[in-house]
Protein backbone atom coordinates (compact mmCIF):
# COMPACT_ATOMS: atom_id res chain seq x y z
CA UNK A 1 0.00 0.00 0.00
CA UNK A 2 3.20 2.28 0.46
CA UNK A 3 3.50 4.99 2.45
CA UNK A 4 0.64 7.20 1.15
CA UNK A 5 -1.74 8.90 3.62
CA UNK A 6 -5.09 8.00 3.89
CA UNK A 7 -8.14 9.38 1.90
CA UNK A 8 -9.96 10.39 5.39
CA UNK A 9 -8.35 11.36 9.13
CA UNK A 10 -11.20 10.29 11.43
CA UNK A 11 -8.82 11.46 14.39
CA UNK A 12 -8.06 7.70 15.57
CA UNK A 13 -4.57 6.42 15.20
CA UNK A 14 -4.17 3.12 13.40
CA UNK A 15 -3.89 -0.55 14.87
CA UNK A 16 -1.79 -1.37 11.86
CA UNK A 17 0.01 0.77 9.82
CA UNK A 18 -1.67 0.56 6.21
CA UNK A 19 1.60 -0.70 4.32
CA UNK A 20 1.72 -3.57 6.57
CA UNK A 21 -1.96 -4.63 6.06
CA UNK A 22 -1.43 -8.43 5.07
CA UNK A 23 -1.73 -9.19 1.05
CA UNK A 24 -4.66 -10.48 -0.43
CA UNK A 25 -2.75 -13.79 -1.10
CA UNK A 26 -1.78 -14.40 2.98
CA UNK A 27 -5.70 -14.09 2.99
CA UNK A 28 -6.44 -16.84 0.55
CA UNK A 29 -5.57 -19.37 2.80
CA UNK A 30 -8.27 -18.45 4.98
CA UNK A 31 -10.94 -17.79 1.64
CA UNK A 32 -9.38 -21.56 0.67
CA UNK A 33 -10.79 -22.37 4.48
CA UNK A 34 -13.40 -21.04 4.81
CA UNK A 35 -14.88 -22.87 1.21
CA UNK A 36 -15.01 -25.92 2.83
CA UNK A 37 -17.46 -24.44 5.24
CA UNK A 38 -20.02 -24.51 2.51
CA UNK A 39 -21.48 -27.75 2.72
CA UNK A 40 -23.20 -29.32 5.67
CA UNK A 41 -22.17 -32.84 5.06
CA UNK A 42 -18.92 -31.81 4.40
CA UNK A 43 -18.77 -30.24 7.79
CA UNK A 44 -20.01 -33.22 9.21
CA UNK A 45 -17.39 -35.31 7.59
CA UNK A 46 -14.72 -33.55 8.61
CA UNK A 47 -16.15 -33.30 12.03
CA UNK A 48 -15.99 -37.07 12.31
CA UNK A 49 -12.60 -37.41 10.85
CA UNK A 50 -11.55 -35.14 13.87
CA UNK A 51 -12.29 -37.89 16.29
CA UNK A 52 -11.45 -41.51 14.38
CA UNK A 53 -9.90 -42.71 11.66
CA UNK A 54 -11.99 -44.03 9.12
CA UNK A 55 -12.75 -45.81 5.51
CA UNK A 56 -14.88 -44.59 2.75
CA UNK A 57 -17.59 -47.61 3.27
CA UNK A 58 -17.49 -46.79 7.06
CA UNK A 59 -18.07 -43.29 6.37
CA UNK A 60 -20.68 -43.74 3.92
CA UNK A 61 -22.76 -45.65 6.76
CA UNK A 62 -22.09 -42.91 9.81
CA UNK A 63 -23.74 -40.47 7.69
CA UNK A 64 -25.80 -42.01 5.15
CA UNK A 65 -24.91 -40.77 1.58
CA UNK A 66 -23.47 -42.82 -1.31
CA UNK A 67 -19.66 -43.88 -1.56
CA UNK A 68 -19.34 -41.31 -4.32
CA UNK A 69 -20.61 -38.42 -3.02
CA UNK A 70 -18.12 -39.32 0.54
CA UNK A 71 -15.39 -39.55 -1.75
CA UNK A 72 -16.10 -36.55 -3.54
CA UNK A 73 -15.86 -34.69 -0.01
CA UNK A 74 -13.03 -36.56 0.56
CA UNK A 75 -11.41 -35.08 -2.09
CA UNK A 76 -12.14 -31.14 -1.41
CA UNK A 77 -11.00 -32.16 2.17
CA UNK A 78 -7.89 -33.60 1.61
CA UNK A 79 -6.53 -31.40 -1.59
CA UNK A 80 -7.62 -28.38 1.13
CA UNK A 81 -4.70 -29.77 3.62
CA UNK A 82 -8.08 -30.92 6.54
CA UNK A 83 -7.25 -34.09 6.04
CA UNK A 84 -4.58 -36.93 5.32
CA UNK A 85 -5.16 -40.70 4.24
CA UNK A 86 -3.09 -43.88 4.70
CA UNK A 87 -3.25 -46.91 2.67
CA UNK A 88 -3.56 -50.36 4.58
CA UNK A 89 -3.79 -53.09 2.22
CA UNK A 90 -6.48 -52.35 -0.17
CA UNK A 91 -8.44 -49.87 1.90
CA UNK A 92 -7.61 -45.97 2.63
CA UNK A 93 -7.98 -44.81 5.76
CA UNK A 94 -8.54 -41.32 6.61
CA UNK A 95 -8.73 -38.69 9.68
CA UNK A 96 -8.07 -34.99 10.28
CA UNK A 97 -4.68 -33.88 9.82
CA UNK A 98 -2.27 -32.64 12.71
CA UNK A 99 -2.47 -29.16 11.50
CA UNK A 100 -3.91 -25.92 13.52
CA UNK A 101 -5.95 -25.15 10.67
CA UNK A 102 -8.02 -28.69 11.45
CA UNK A 103 -7.67 -28.03 14.89
CA UNK A 104 -8.97 -24.48 14.56
CA UNK A 105 -12.00 -25.23 12.31
CA UNK A 106 -12.73 -28.27 14.33
CA UNK A 107 -13.39 -26.45 17.53
CA UNK A 108 -14.91 -23.65 15.85
CA UNK A 109 -17.89 -26.46 14.08
CA UNK A 110 -18.18 -27.06 17.60
CA UNK A 111 -18.28 -24.11 18.83
CA UNK A 112 -20.85 -22.74 16.18
CA UNK A 113 -23.17 -26.24 16.63
CA UNK A 114 -22.63 -26.62 20.07
CA UNK A 115 -21.40 -29.46 20.39
CA UNK A 116 -18.68 -31.44 21.84
CA UNK A 117 -16.23 -34.47 21.44
CA UNK A 118 -17.63 -37.75 21.75
CA UNK A 119 -16.24 -39.22 25.08
CA UNK A 120 -13.64 -42.17 24.26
Amino acid sequence: MGNRPLPHDHGQPLEREPERVPSLDEFQIAADLFKQLGDGSRIRIFWLLCHCEECVINLSSMVDMSSPAVSHHLRQLKTSGLIVSRREGKEVYYKAAPTQQAQLLHHMIEALVEITCPSP
